[in-house]
């Protein structure tokens, strides 16, 4: 028999092999009547900065003559266990002429091709950028101050913006979809305890394996890439996909999952001109905040030792009013990095490598912006304001892709900036000190020199010690939705068209994404039969 205990609270330099004893506790059994156990959830207490502890949930199986004692009283934190089942979709018995078409390989890209491949169906996933072994040295090379490509970069290449965007793994969700993924990123190289812990974070410097040994494994499976190949169009005959424009070419199908990211943005103009259905949604914009990490870690931190155990710190805030401000991605021990999809644009975000060891702390500070608050009522005027404020950032960053910059001080007391300022910044092509209310609305900057001030009396006026400001930061969600009905995943009157992702505007970071391309990706078996090995050359 299982049995799930929860709220099992151990001081966080106890070792997790500690956690069995104090499952026999709680259960009334010897602990070598527990015949297994996992961890279903770790997370850390910090309400007590002098007295940090990990609170476990746990499953337990039990000798079938072992009697829990406890779980006959009144602990209403032990229960009897039975799993969710993960519902592997059953095939269905429509023909597939020629494999799926995956545009797009981040998140939701690589979880549907990678289910579509495990069940036979052999997709064909394209990318407009490169993979990774030829991304990651471009990418270097512009930080160093050489030219844009707006192929291959932070945002586009295979993994997508994942790849470059710290890995973290939190998620609002769960269940059975949720648990896949998680062991699927393990599989796929990520460490075995993202699939319990409360903030998984895999770190940007081993997401470029682990994309590229999920395409080796899809690879294996049947599937097939085409990097450097753009998306350009759809042919829809009868209320049905027929044919897909690429620059590489045609190519012939009627399955496409539509993965392409947020940053899309040629992509959705192309859409909208076709007539796809798409809304305006919620989307989240504001500036980064960078401190020194060692600010962070002694707030954070009552004991000097807590650093050696737990890493760098992080932290999680928000400023309630008339409009919130919160957080949003924190980098403990990360860099600033630039997010930019369009040439003549600038665009902040944050990673961190799986140390998180540099000697800086960096974390969005956004708002939400609602359809209502936008000037037009397109279904695209989101992301002409994103464009808007871009284009104002890269004429301040001196046409170089500089990094605007201001100290929060200047920021929240409207000072001028000063050009002969140098502030100490993680951002490696350099930066230029700045006004940083001309990158953002007005409503925007209102809310940020309104919660901030908040959020630094939280914290005992030491959050904003040495702080700077950088921006903006615009790339938090998407503030378009591509239409789909909700059990098919295909687009209103265009049988074939799956948009999934952060992209369609049905998710919100690396998890989220991925169970909504797996989703979708169970949509498309429930309906064809697998290919058949000669069925595709």
């Amino acid at each position: 028999m299982a049995y799930r205990i929860s709220n099992i609270q151990l001081p966080v330099e106890a070792p997790e092999t500690d956690v069995a004893d104090h499952v026999a506790t709680r259960l009334g059994v010897p602990v070598d009547s527990i015949t297994g156990w996992r961890i279903l959830r770790k997370s850390l207490d910090a309400r007590s900065r002098r007295d940090l502890k990990f609170v476990y949930s746990v499953v337990a199986d039990l000798a079938d003559d072992a009697a829990p004692a406890k779980y006959k009283t009144d602990d209403k934190q032990v229960d009897q266990y039975s799993p969710q089942v993960f519902d592997d979709a059953q095939p269905g018995t429509n023909e597939l002429a020629e494999r799926p078409v995956i545009v797009g390989s981040g998140p939701a890209g690589l979880l549907a091709g990678y289910y579509l491949a495990a069940k036979g169906y052999r997709p064909l996933i394209i990318e407009r950028g490169q993979a990774v072994k030829e991304r990651v040295p471009a990418i270097r090379e512009f930080d160093r101050g050489g030219a844009f490509d707006r192929e291959n970069n932070y945002l586009f290449g295979e993994g997508g913006a994942g790849t470059f965007s710290d890995g973290k793994l939190t998620c609002r969700m769960s269940g059975p979809d949720v648990d896949w993924v998680l062991q699927r990123l393990a599989d796929f190289g990520g460490k075995a305890s993202i699939a319990y812990e409360n903030r998984p974070h895999l770190g940007s410097n081993r997401l470029p394996l682990l994309v590229r040994n999920c395409r080796r494994q899809i690879e294996a499976l049947g599937g097939e890439y085409r990097f450097g190949c753009r998306f350009e169009g759809l042919s829809v005959i009868d209320g049905r996909v027929t044919n897909l424009h690429t620059s590489s070419g045609t190519i012939r199908a009627s399955v496409v999952v539509l993965a392409i990211g947020h940053s899309a943005r040629d992509t959705y103009r192309m859409l909208y001109d076709m007539g796809i259905p798409m809304e305006s949604k919620p989307f989240q914009l504001g500036l980064r905040i960078e401190q020194p990490q060692e600010n962070v870690n002694r707030f954070q931190y009552g004991r000097p030792e807590y650093l050696k155990i737990l890493g760098a710190a992080d932290y999680s805030l928000v400023s309630r009013g008339p409009k919130d401000l919160f957080t949003f991605c924190m980098c403990a021990g990360g860099i600033i990095i630039p997010s930019i999809s369009e040439p003549e644009m600038f665009c902040t975000n944050g990673m961190s490598n799986s140390r998180h060891d540099t000697p800086f702390a960096n974390s969005g500070l956004v708002v939400t912006l609602n359809p209502d608050e936008l000037e037009s009522s397109h279904p695209l005027a989101g992301v002409e304001l994103q464009r808007k404020f871009e284009a104002v950032a890269y004429q301040l960053g001196r046409r170089d892709y500089l990094c605007p910059i201001q100290t929060a001080d200047d920021f929240l007391s409207k000072k001028p900036a000063d050009a002969a300022a140098t502030l100490e910044c993680s951002y490696q092509r350099g930066t230029v000190a700045a006004d940083l209310s001309e990158v953002l609305p007005p409503i925007i900057a209102k809310t940020i020199r309104h919660g901030l001030p908040i959020m630094d009396k939280k914290w005992g006026s030491r959050f904003l010690e040495d702080a700077v400001l950088v921006g903006p930061e615009m790339r938090g969600s998407s503030p378009v939705r591509i239409l789909r009905d909700r059990q098919t995943y295909q687009t209103p009157g265009i049988a074939g068209l799956y948009p999934v992702g952060e992209g369609a505007g049905y998710a919100g970071g690396i998890i989220s994404a991925a169970v909504d391309g797996l989703r979708a990706a169970k949509a498309v078996v429930r309906q064809f039969t697998p290919l058949e090995q000669s069925a595709v050359s």
